[in-house]
């Protein structure tokens, strides 16, 4: 191999961006610690006011994290016990896991095998009189085909969820031109402010994003115990919300957030041009009617134990991960609605072959040609190409 190993090698380089932003970031917890206002703070709302401008939308909603973001989504809509929801069987469990919890049936749909998005086609094929919404997932950094997915919504009179964990900051393009941003297509979207998203921080955080007046009230007062005046309680509701540290740390990193997106690219540019030519493997397909921001940077291994390149690029300091080594529908806590092996194969495929690689905002040459080399270097020895 021709390059050395760097410094050690992180799937996400948290410490190292915190220092490029060190200053601003100390000197607003620093300001948050001074007033003492630790709980909905004016910097909480400051951060939320900014994001919303950033997205082109009315209200930005905090909240304590992105799986509460999904179920403030839910109650706020009114979905109950029999209503279904359809959601993509590849993706990561907090999608289903609120539906589940509020009682609400998950109606799992397989997705694209290119792009890990949510396939439309089979969307419409799964909608009962029961189906109430739909939960297109914007998984590791680009846009569901949003425009297939609303007009599907539109023509069976469902709601649109979009979980937006993975793509904040992405940008979806209409045929007609027109762009919106992630999130702020369907009737909601939420995000998630966990630490290693592209838009994170220092614990736990999430959001809400929505256009109409209404219904941002009615999820501000089930986010604060159904409460629109302190301790007199219209409905039943929960507590959820962001913290004043976090959302300090937020308003810091917000301004960064496209410079983030761009590096991000940067590196997923470089692992194309390197592995781009490789039959064994495939890289990321981006969607032409969305730009992508790219949270993770997940090869489909084709031909090869994905676990034998797991383990080879961890024996050189290399870390990877699986995102998601089971699909939903075959996880215990859903047997419970019948699916079984076979019923979902793009997902089942998927989880059996794809690896992320490291990707994040700190990432130079030195360390993405140390990981390609690597991988270049595996397929050789396996007589690959």
């Amino acid at each position: 191999m021709s390059h050395q190993i760097p410094i050690k090698i992180q799937m996400v380089d948290l410490y190292s961006q915190y220092l490029h932003l060190k200053d601003d970031i100390d000197a607003a917890m620093a300001e948050v610690i001074k007033t003492s206002s630790y709980i909905n703070g004016p910097i909480v709302n400051e951060f939320a006011a900014e994001l919303a401008v950033y997205n082109n939308i009315n209200h930005v909603v905090p909240c304590a994290n992105g799986t509460d973001a999904l179920q403030l989504a839910m109650m706020a809509l009114d979905l109950k016990p029999g209503d279904e929801v359809i959601v993509p069987s590849f993706t990561y469990v907090a999608t289903a896991e609120v539906i589940a919890l509020l009682g609400i049936t998950p109606v799992f749909v397989d997705v694209d095998k290119d792009t890990f998005l949510i396939n439309p086609e089979l969307v419409e094929k799964h909608i009962t009189p029961q189906t109430k919404a739909i939960v297109p997932v914007h998984l590791f950094g680009q846009c569901a085909d949003m425009e297939a997915i609303m007009k599907i919504a539109h023509d069976h009179n469902l709601y649109v969820i979009e979980d937006t964990a993975q793509a904040i900051g992405a940008e979806y393009r209409f045929s007609n031109g027109s762009k919106k941003k992630a999130g702020t297509i369907g009737t909601i979207g939420t995000t998630s402010f966990f630490p290693s998203k592209n838009l994170g921080c220092f614990g736990d955080g999430g959001a809400l994003l929505v256009e109409d007046d209404d219904l941002a009230e009615r999820i501000r007062m089930i986010a604060n115990h159904g409460q629109q005046v302190k301790y007199y309680h219209d409905i039943v509701g929960v507590n959820s919300r962001l913290d004043t540290l976090q959302a300090a740390v937020l308003k810091v990193k917000l301004k960064e957030l496209n410079s983030f997106s761009e590096r991000r690219n940067e590196s997923a540019c470089f692992y194309d041009e390197q592995l781009g030519n490789y039959t064994a493997l495939s890289c990321p397909r981006r969607l032409p009617s969305s730009t992508h921001v790219f949270h993770q940077y997940t090869l489909i291994c084709n031909s090869f134990d994905r676990d034998d390149l797991k383990q080879y690029l961890a024996e050189r300091g290399i870390p990877t991960m699986v995102y998601y080594p089971v699909p939903l529908h075959l996880q215990k806590a859903y047997q419970m609605y019948g699916y079984s092996e076979g019923d979902f194969p793009i997902s089942e495929l998927l989880s059996s072959r794809v690896l992320s690689l490291p990707i994040h905002t700190e990432q130079n040459k030195e360390e993405l040609y140390y990981i390609t080399d690597a991988i270049k270097e595996f397929l050789t020895v396996k007589g690959l190409n």
